[in-house]
C-alpha cells in the first residue's frame, strides 16, 4: 500500500510540474490553483508513504515518476522536442524506478 502512495505521489507531481509551467509564474489562477492541489496532495501522500518506506528507494521512486512523467507530459501535449536520446532517457529513468522499487522495504 506505501508504494502504491508513492506512485500516485509521483503522478500528481507530474501534475504539479506541468501547472507550473501553465501558471506562467503563478500568474494564471487556475494553473496557479491546480499546482497548489497537486502540490499539497504529493507531498502529502509520499509523507503517509514514508512511514513505512525507507526514504531514499521511496524519494527516488516518487522524483523518477515525477521527471519520466514530465517529460513525457511535454513531448505529448505540450510540444516540447522529441528525441531518441530524450526517449532511451526517460526509459532509463523508467527502469531505475522499477529496480528502485523492488529494491525498497517496507518496515
Amino acid at each position: 500500500m506505501a508504494w502504491l502512495l508513492v506512485i500516485v505521489a509521483g503522478l500528481l507531481e507530474t501534475g504539479f510540474a506541468v501547472c507550473l509551467k501553465l501558471s506562467h509564474g503563478f500568474t494564471r489562477l487556475w494553473p496557479t490553483i491546480a499546482f497548489c492541489v497537486f502540490a499539497l496532495g504529493s507531498f502529502g501522500l509520499l509523507t503517509l508513504a514514508l512511514k513505512r518506506l525507507d526514504v531514499g528507494p521511496a524519494y527516488a521512486v516518487w522524483t523518477g515518476i515525477g521527471a519520466a512523467g514530465t517529460a513525457i507530459y511535454g513531448m505529448v501535449f505540450l510540444g516540447d522536442l522529441v528525441s531518441v536520446l530524450k526517449i532511451v532517457s526517460i526509459t532509463l529513468v523508467i527502469i531505475g524506478v522499477i529496480g528502485l522499487q523492488l529494491s525498497g522495504s517496507a518496515h
